[in-house]
């Protein structure tokens, strides 16, 4: 299992969300955050802006839903512009229910 972290504009978040339930991928966790990347902000006149708003959408998929996971997200949240956003990849070793506490691998 692999967990996906995508650090998106806020205003994509809607379109991922509805379109990974779409595709099946109903389990995931959105929250707001504030952060900036290689650009380190953004000036607009006058005003420097430091951190700019983004959503933090995870979730976790078997190994072979990856690639359609991370279609379905670059193709949602794609501007082309500075600020799209990154996709994060990393390998579950366990998951635990807090309620039950059963165990998944």
């Amino acid at each position: 299992m692999k967990m996906i972290r995508a650090i998106i504009r806020p205003e994509a978040a809607d379109t991922i969300a509805d379109g990974l339930a779409e595709a099946g991928f109903i389990s995931m966790t959105k929250s707001s955050a504030f952060g900036r990347g290689k650009q380190k902000g953004i000036t607009l006149g006058s005003t420097h802006y430091d951190e700019l708003p983004k959503t933090v959408i995870m979730l976790v998929v078997e190994d072979e839903n990856v690639d359609e996971v991370l279609k379905l997200i670059k193709y949602k949240a794609y501007t082309g512009n500075f600020g799209d956003g990154k996709i994060f990849i990393t390998p579950v070793e366990r998951v635990v229910a807090v309620r039950t506490g059963e165990t998944t691998l």
